[in-house]
């Protein structure tokens, strides 16, 4: 009910861009197919309205502690590939006792890499999750990137990036 789109279509683009974001739907629909397509299009909580500002802060709570920690747990994730092994949360790439620090966009990008490994990557999704949209720009932005990683892993050739 909102001007020029309604809620379900914004939390589906919101949710497209940035999956990570929690959605409370505050609506006044309460029909049981209002708030199962509020879910499926990725909603994390629906609140009928009239409700109380403190169910409300208590919901808003809940969804912050359990995305702090899902981080957490994501942080404290390294990954095994090759003779590789990977700790986002340092920014880290260690080989045979040596460290390389990544730059930030070299850790989100082999972050989706190694998270998604042994499938193929949406060049467009990664370009949107990372740069948040997918230009021309940001995608030769992503190249340049590509190939610092190739040369941080050419020391195995068991592990490739195919593009």
């Amino acid at each position: 009910m909102l001007p020029g789109k309604d809620g379900f279509e914004l939390a589906a683009e919101i949710k497209e861009r940035h999956p990570q974001i929690p959605i409370i739907f505050l609506t006044a629909k309460s029909q049981t197919e209002d708030v199962l397509k509020g879910f499926q299009v990725g909603g994390n909580d629906y609140l009928k309205k009239p409700f109380g500002i403190e169910e409300l802060i208590v919901r808003i709570q809940n969804l912050l502690l359990l995305a702090d920690q899902k981080l957490k747990i994501e942080e404290k994730s390294t990954y095994q590939f090759g003779t590789f092994r990977f700790d986002p949360a340092s920014m880290e790439l260690l080989h045979n006792g040596k460290v390389t620090a990544l730059s930030h966009r070299e850790n989100e990008v082999l972050k989706v890499l190694v998270s998604q490994s042994h499938q193929a990557v949406d060049r467009r999704a990664m370009l949107k999750k990372i740069w948040g949209d997918d230009s021309f720009f940001n995608s030769r932005n992503l190249d340049v990137y590509i190939k610092k990683l190739r040369d941080h892993l050419k020391e195995d050739p068991d592990v490739q990036i195919m593009l």
